[in-house]
């Protein structure tokens, strides 16, 4: 799988898309102008090196997702599964609560998951 990985920096940034797309190259250089003190230079190397990972799209000036930030992070985390456990999401769930507390609504919903993948 391609590296889709975000810094700090660049998950503000795409947020902002996120947050107001679809919207003009200069719209956005205005915004991370705004909201993230940002030279347009700037704006156009971060939006070109997040273009070139497949995550945004500028055409004829119009700035887009190609894939959403539920559709990013959801292969963000099945990387990370990937890479750390062998794919194993019973071995993540076992590493992740060994440290963190599931609440009663939060097994609910997990077991309402399982329930509809197992319907579906």
């Amino acid at each position: 799988m391609e590296e889709r990985k975000l810094g700090m920096v660049e998950s503000r940034f795409a947020d902002l898309i996120w947050e107001n797309e679809p919207l003009t190259s200069g719209e956005l250089v205005k915004l991370c102008e705004r909201e993230l003190h940002w030279k347009k230079s700037t704006t156009y190397t971060v939006l070109k090196k997040l273009c070139q990972r497949g995550i945004f799209q500028n055409e004829g000036g119009r700035v887009t997702s190609l894939l959403s930030k539920q559709e990013f992070y959801a292969a963000q985390s099945q990387q990370f599964v990937e890479e750390t456990f062998q794919g194993s999401l019973p071995a993540f769930l076992a590493a992740f609560t060994s440290r963190k507390k599931l609440s009663g609504s939060e097994i609910d919903e997990i077991r309402r998951m399982i329930d509809n993948m197992k319907e579906g």
